[in-house]
C-alpha cells in the first residue's frame, strides 16, 4: 500500500519536472528528498508510538501542542496536499493517454484536459458508488508497476553503459538537486496513508513502522535508477517540451516503440490507480475530520455509507486545479504541501526528544524540509515568477480559509462586540 501510494503516480508525473531542474543530477534530488522523507517517517513513527494508540497525525499535534487549531490546519493541509497530488496524477494521466493515441485535440478542444476531467469524473463516480480496489488487486498492480520500472531501469542502465551514454552529473553539482528535491517531494507522498488506517492493520505499531521505512527506502532506490536512465537517454530539450511523458520517451532508445507503449500503459494504470486510492483516502480523512469538527458539518454524510459530499468537493477541487494549473505549478504546490507536513511533524518530534537519535533524525527532517521549501520558492521566484505567484496565491488562500474556519467563533464574537459598540 505504501509503495503503491508513492510509485503509483509520483515518479511518472513528477520525474520530468525534477529532470528539468536538476538535469543528470535528478537522481541526487530524489536521494535528498528521500532522506528528508525517511527522517519524517521516523518522526511520524516515533510520535505514533508515544500516543499509545491508533491515532493519526492530527492527534499528535493536538496531544503535544495542546492546540486544536494547529491540529485542524494540519488536517486541511493533508487534504489540500492530496488535491494537489490527485491533480498531478490526473494531469499526467491525460498527457500519457494523448501521447499514446497520438491525438492532440478532439473537435478543436485539446485532448489532455478532456481526458483529465473524464478520469476524475470516472473515479469520483466509482468511489461514490462504493467500488474500491481490493487489497489483493492493489498488491498485484503494485508488483507489476515495480517490475516494469525495474525492467526499464536495468535495461536502460545496460543500454547506456554499453553505448557510453551514462553520466553521474557529479562534475556539475550545484543548487539544482536541492531545488529539484523540493519538487520531488510529491513523489514521496503515500506512506503516511498507513497512519490513517491503523485500525484495519494487524499489529499496527510494528507493521506500520516497517512498511514506512521499507517503502521510502525502496521507492528512493527505484527513483534513482529511473532518473539516471531518463536524464541520460532523453535530450534535455525533449524533457523540456514533454516533461509529463519523459519516462515513456526514455524507453524508446533501448526498447523501441514497444517500450514507449509499455511504459505509457503502465503510467496510465499507475496514475489511475494512484488517483483512485488517494481520492478514496482523502474522502475518508475528510469524513473523520468532519466528525472531529475540523471540517464544516455540511460535508457530513451518511455515517455508515460512502463519504459522498467530501468525494464531490475533493473531486471538483482536483478537476479545477488539474485543468487550470500548469504541470510545474501543480507539482510545486503539491510538493510544498507535503514539505510543510513532513517538516512540521519532524519539528514536533524534536520537541519530544529523549536521546541523540530522537533529536538528530527529526532535526535533519525539519531543517531539510525548511531548506527544500526555501530553495523551491527561491527558484520559482527567480526563474518562474508566474508559477511562484500561483503557488503563493494558492497557499495564502488555503491558510486564510483555514484561519477563518478555525477562528470563526472568535471572529463572530469580535464582530458582535463591535456592532454593539456602534
Amino acid at each position: 500500500m505504501a509503495v503503491g501510494g508513492m510509485v503509483g503516480g509520483g515518479i511518472f508525473a513528477a520525474l520530468g519536472v525534477v529532470a528539468i531542474t536538476a538535469d543528470t543530477l535528478a537522481w541526487l534530488a530524489f536521494v535528498v528528498a528521500g532522506v528528508i522523507a525517511l527522517c519524517a517517517g521516523y518522526s511520524f513513527v516515533r510520535l505514533n508510538g508515544l500516543v499509545d494508540g491508533h491515532a493519526g497525525p492530527m492527534t499528535y499535534v493536538e496531544r503535544f501542542t495542546g492546540n486544536t487549531t494547529l491540529a485542524g490546519m494540519l488536517g486541511w493541509t493533508f487534504i489540500i496536499g492530496y488535491v494537489g497530488t490527485m491533480a498531478l496524477y490526473s494531469y499526467s494521466f491525460g498527457g500519457y493517454f494523448a501521447d499514446l493515441v497520438g491525438v492532440e485535440s478532439l473537435f478543436g478542444v485539446p485532448l489532455r484536459p478532456l481526458i483529465t476531467l473524464a478520469a476524475i469524473a470516472v473515479f469520483v463516480g466509482l468511489n461514490t458508488a462504493g467500488a474500491h480496489a481490493s487489497g489483493r488487486s492493489e498488491e498485484v498492480l503494485v508488483g507489476l508497476k515495480v517490475l516494469i520500472l525495474l525492467v526499464f531501469g536495468v535495461g536502460g542502465i545496460y543500454y547506456g553503459f554499453a553505448n557510453g551514454e551514462l553520466s553521474s552529473g557529479l562534475s556539475n553539482v550545484g543548487a539544482g538537486p536541492v531545488i529539484a528535491a523540493g519538487v520531488a517531494f510529491v513523489a514521496f507522498e503515500g506512506w503516511e496513508l498507513l497512519l490513517f488506517d491503523q485500525e484495519s492493520i494487524a499489529n499496527p505499531e510494528k507493521t506500520v513502522r516497517n512498511a514506512i521505512y521499507v517503502s521510502i527506502v525502496g521507492a528512493t532506490l527505484l527513483y534513482v535508477l529511473v532518473a539516471i536512465v531518463t536524464t541520460n537517454l532523453v535530450p534535455p530539450a525533449t524533457i523540456q517540451q514533454q516533461p509529463d511523458t519523459a519516462l515513456a520517451i526514455a524507453a524508446r532508445p533501448f526498447f523501441g516503440a514497444a517500450g514507449f507503449v509499455l511504459i505509457s500503459v503502465a503510467a496510465l494504470f499507475s496514475t489511475g490507480s494512484a488517483l483512485n486510492a488517494t481520492l478514496f483516502s482523502a474522502a475518508r480523512l475528510s469524513k473523520k475530520m468532519v466528525a472531529d469538527d475540523f471540517l464544516p458539518n455540511q460535508l457530513r454524510g451518511d455515517a455508515d455509507g460512502e463519504p459522498i459530499r467530501p468525494l464531490l468537493v475533493v473531486g471538483v477541487l482536483t478537476a479545477g486545479l488539474a485543468v487550470l494549473g500548469s504541470l510545474n505549478a501543480i507539482s510545486s504546490f503539491a510538493s510544498l504541501s507535503f514539505i510543510v507536513i513532513f517538516g512540521s511533524i519532524s519539528a514536533l518530534a524534536v520537541t519530544q526528544r529523549e536521546s541523540v537519535l530522537t533529536t538528530v533524525v527529526p532535526a535533519v527532517g525539519a531543517i531539510g524540509a525548511g531548506a527544500a521549501a526555501t530553495a523551491l520558492l527561491y527558484h520559482l521566484f527567480t526563474s518562474e515568477f508566474d508559477t511562484f505567484v500561483v503557488v503563493c496565491a494558492l497557499a495564502i488562500g488555503v491558510i486564510a480559509v483555514e484561519l477563518l474556519y478555525f477562528e470563526r467563533d472568535r471572529i463572530e464574537r469580535e464582530v458582535n462586540s463591535a456592532e454593539q459598540r456602534l
